[in-house]
């Protein structure tokens, strides 16, 4: 058998001002719009925490398999029934 060695992905923290988790998501999202054209950035594991508190992270987008191998971009509570149909994809 032979073994694949995979290299450790590294997280980028980024701090900001902000005091509320509207706020953080409101960046988030322009990050991701703004960016989303860079390979080396997965935003679909975007987290937000609280700075003291940044092992409580909140996932930002659904991110689950759609058909075709696309990730859905709606918010972590939408209804799940979106998925499904396909109407998560960007």
């Amino acid at each position: 058998m032979t073994e694949y060695v995979t290299q450790p992905r590294w997280i980028v923290h980024l701090p900001t001002t902000l005091t509320g988790v509207d706020g953080a998501r409101a960046l988030a999202e322009a990050l991701r719009d703004s960016l989303g054209h860079v390979s080396a950035i997965d935003f679909g594991e975007t987290t937000l925490s609280e700075e003291d508190r940044q092992f409580v992270r909140t996932r930002v987008w659904c991110d689950s398999r759609l058909p075709g191998g696309a990730r859905c971009t709606l918010p972590t509570d939408h209804p799940g029934e979106l998925c499904a149909a396909g109407s998560g994809s960007p």
